[in-house]
């Protein structure tokens, strides 16, 4: 998870007290079923919960330096206890099995595995790892493990991170590294969480870890060394883990739409490029859209790049939280596109987001009409909302994300009963954790956490959901 601005902020983000009320006005009716082998799950990141920075020989990530930098953090905030996962893991993992989840999606901390992105794996590191693999395989819940959710080691950035095409030949070992070691047990990797956020964010706006502004051909060394290092991963993976492991990329989809339809649909087909044709075109159609100038591609591309990027994939990871309302910038602006504000109409989670399940429903057929047959079956690795908890004689009361996902949900089985094959759904996340350059202040989990004691209160949303899981269990077609 993580902030979502693009160019412009769109104002302050709200918390509204009845957000979604029209959803959670009268009866629902039932869940339509989904097939009895859906992956229902949770999902999480290792910066974000695992804390425990300096323990185990772990190395320093570009996020542990950027969030000790004053200023960039809501409150100063930073990751160095986060969840304290790192010693809770056990506890949490019980949260997911009761939770009835069939799978836990995390992420690998690189650093925590080569403290300077190269060399000889730490054993501690390994161990880590290897006994949360244990703890979810003992309580029937699987592992999907993504190797990067952002937090490259300190070392590989000093050495010109994602700029310099070295690092895709480290991630490439980093992968190899943990496929060997936990390759026996894992049934589906994820290489890369959202490559479009981790360069827009990161090195064009700097509002993320490194916090580069970059112009556009000074990044797209940046996008493409992602992509290619994804696709070394893959080769590393399939290569050294079970034959039968399933390997995928987790890409955030945001729906896009014009502010005004009759003005402003160049720039929501300028940001869609961005999205799509930036990030996903090469992955499954091996090049990229001819709408990028050939002076651009050829700062980074190379022969034979493409090929390795567009490695076959066991699935695509979806990530969806919003729509994004695109215009025109008037004269005079640095960015040629910006992003609106929603449309009154829509209701707002406390990061701001305009909630739009139809969005995710239109992502989903979109993705169908732009890649036709090159389109892999789909798993939904993120979904989810901030909004303010309603804490009541310590019960903890969030109807405004019940209905979120319940509407969410239902979006993705209208998507498969319109011929998407989806294969599975998670919530972002099973914790409250910290949220990127926002600290500590929204929440996102299924489960509160008081970050002074670390006690552990499982939302209304949580038993909602264990419901929902329980009640399609054999129910599906």
């Amino acid at each position: 998870m993580r902030r979502r601005e693009f160019v412009l902020a769109t104002g302050a983000t709200i918390a509204a007290p009845g957000l979604i009320a029209a959803s959670k006005s009268g009866v629902q009716p039932a869940m339509p079923a989904f097939p009895p082998d859906f992956l229902w799950g949770v999902a999480a990141s290792s910066y974000q919960i695992e804390g425990a920075v300096n323990e185990d020989g772990r190395g320093k990530s570009i996020w542990d330096t950027y969030c000790h930098q004053p200023g960039n953090i809501a409150g100063n905030a930073n990751g160095d206890i986060a969840c304290d996962h790192y010693h809770r893991y056990r506890e949490d993992v019980g949260l997911i099995s009761q939770l009835g989840a069939r799978t836990y999606r995390f992420s690998i901390a690189w650093p925590r595995i080569q403290a300077e992105g190269r060399g000889a794996a730490n054993p501690k590191g390994l161990d880590f790892y290897s006994r949360l693999v244990d703890e979810l395989l003992a309580k029937g819940v699987a592992p999907m493990p993504t190797l990067f959710h952002w937090d490259l080691p300190q070392a590989l950035q000093d050495a010109g991170g994602w700029q310099n095409r070295d690092t895709c030949d480290r991630f490439a070992d980093y992968a190899h590294i943990m496929a060997e070691h936990l390759g026996d047990r894992v049934p589906r990797w994820i290489t890369h969480n959202e490559t479009f956020m981790h360069h827009v964010l990161g090195h064009v706006l700097g509002v993320n870890a490194p916090g580069l502004k970059l112009d556009m051909p000074q990044s797209f060394p940046v996008a493409h060394h992602l992509l290619l290092s994804h696709g070394k991963a893959v080769q590393a993976l399939r290569a050294t883990a079970k034959p039968k492991a399933q390997i995928g990329i987790a890409q955030n989809l945001a729906m896009v739409r014009p502010a005004d339809p009759a003005r402003d649909e160049p720039a929501a087909q300028a940001m869609k490029l961005y999205y799509w044709g930036l990030h996903v075109d090469p992955l499954l159609l091996g090049r990229y859209p001819a709408e990028l100038p050939d002076a651009l591609t050829a700062t980074a591309v190379r022969d034979g790049d493409l090929a390795t990027i567009a490695q076959p994939l066991d699935f695509l990871g979806v990530n969806y939280y919003n729509t994004n309302f695109m215009r025109v910038s008037p004269p005079g602006s640095a960015q040629p596109i910006e992003e609106a504000p929603p449309p009154a109409t829509f209701a707002r989670t406390a990061m701001g987001w305009p909630v739009d399940p139809q969005g995710m429903t239109d992502v989903l057929l979109g993705l169908r009409d732009r890649y036709g047959t090159a389109l892999p079956p789909i798993i939904i690795t993120e979904n989810g909302a901030a909004f303010t908890d309603n804490v009541v004689r310590g019960a903890v009361h969030d109807a405004d994300r019940v209905a979120f996902l319940d509407a969410h949900i239902r979006a993705v089985r209208k998507a498969m009963d319109a011929g998407i094959d989806v294969r599975g759904y998670l919530v972002w996340s099973i914790l409250d954790n910290f949220e990127w350059a926002d600290g500590y202040g929204p929440r996102f989990g299924l489960v509160r956490v008081d970050y002074a004691t670390q006690r552990r209160t499982p939302k209304d949303s949580y038993y909602w959901y264990r419901r929902l899981i329980g009640g399609q269990a054999g129910a599906g077609k």
